[in-house]
């Protein structure tokens, strides 16, 4: 069976396989409960990461210790692989910061008029805030949508453990996919919904993607979300790389999930990131909808073009002949 991240089979090749008697395996197991302990420790006390150097940098530590006792070889590959991944995804982060800097007017009035035209008249964003609001959901939505910050690191690190093919396959998609939403940001910045109403062109919006956190008892979570989202930038709003990324990782992990109850998860996940995101005032709909589409050409894109490569690399040698 194949799959579009670029893996042969299905079947679980481990990127740092063990021998059949790992000494080492206890010691790992150890580290790794407290590596595990002391993240979630961190995550109670502060808040779920949003920073993408420190993010990767617990990846980076889980997979040193799955590593230690299978040699020198083992190290040399995670760092081989992880630094020009990690060198290459902070340069987007760079990179989309800065894109609000150039000079391009921002779309303030068209995205709202398009979700205006969706709603028949009445924005999803506003029906939504003034329709649903039960703390339960508010707690809800501040995890699924602080999920985006550790999803896509948590599966890359997973994958390069269990199959490396298909980790190489994801890495490209990640890759691939936040290049085209820079492209976009730098070409069309666009003001979310919250923006949008601060500056009166929309009716009252709030921005409330990390209320929910107050409910769970975690406020100082809530805080250094806000603080995370002051530094971003705040009109790479088309499309939604968070609904982009949660569909991504459905796709993704849907051939390899075995249980039903992991198969509804991951659509749900894939569905239920959007809904968060406009009821929240971080989207609109139509952000949400763009963001789907750059997935699902990303998915069918980058594997035909890795494709055509290779058989280009091929038939020279060939040719030359």
């Amino acid at each position: 069976m194949r799959t579009a991240t670029g893996a042969g089979t299905t079947a679980s090749r481990a990127a740092v396989p063990a021998g059949p008697a790992d000494r080492h395996r206890p010691l790992r197991r150890l580290l790794s409960a407290g590596l595990l302990a002391v993240f979630v420790g961190t995550c109670l006390a502060v808040g779920l990461p949003t920073d993408r150097l420190v993010l990767l940098g617990w990846v980076i530590s889980a997979l040193a210790v799955q590593s230690l006792g299978r040699g020198w070889v083992a190290l040399v590959r995670l760092l081989a692989d992880w630094i020009p991944l990690g060198a290459l995804l902070m340069l987007y982060d760079l990179s989309r910061g800065l894109a609000d800097g150039l000079g391009v007017a921002v779309h303030v009035t068209e995205p709202a008029a398009v979700d205006r035209w969706l709603g028949n008249g009445v924005l999803p964003t506003v029906w939504l805030q003034a329709h649903w609001g039960a703390s339960w959901w508010a707690a809800v939505a501040a995890l699924v949508y602080s999920s985006h910050f550790v999803v896509t690191p948590m599966v890359l690190g997973l994958l390069w453990l269990r199959d490396r093919a298909r980790w190489v396959g994801y890495a490209r998609l990640v890759l691939a996919l936040s290049a085209a939403g820079l492209v976009t940001y730098v070409v069309y910045p666009a003001a979310p919904p919250w923006l949008a109403a601060r500056d009166g062109v929309i009716e009252p919006v709030h921005r409330i993607s990390g209320s929910g956190w107050a409910v769970l008892g975690l406020p100082k979570a809530g805080t250094l979300l806000h603080s995370g989202q002051a530094q971003a930038n705040a009109v790479a709003a088309v499309p939604s790389l968070h609904t982009a990324f949660a569909v991504l990782t459905c796709l993704v992990l849907l051939p390899v999930a075995r249980q039903r109850w992991q198969r509804v998860a991951l659509v749900s996940y894939a569905v239920v990131m959007p809904l968060v995101l406009v009821w929240s005032g971080e989207h609109y709909v139509i952000d949400t909808l763009l963001g789907a589409l750059y997935t699902g050409a990303v998915w069918v894109l980058v594997p035909r073009l890795g494709r055509l490569l290779r058989r280009h690399r091929e038939e020279g040698p060939a040719a030359a002949a």
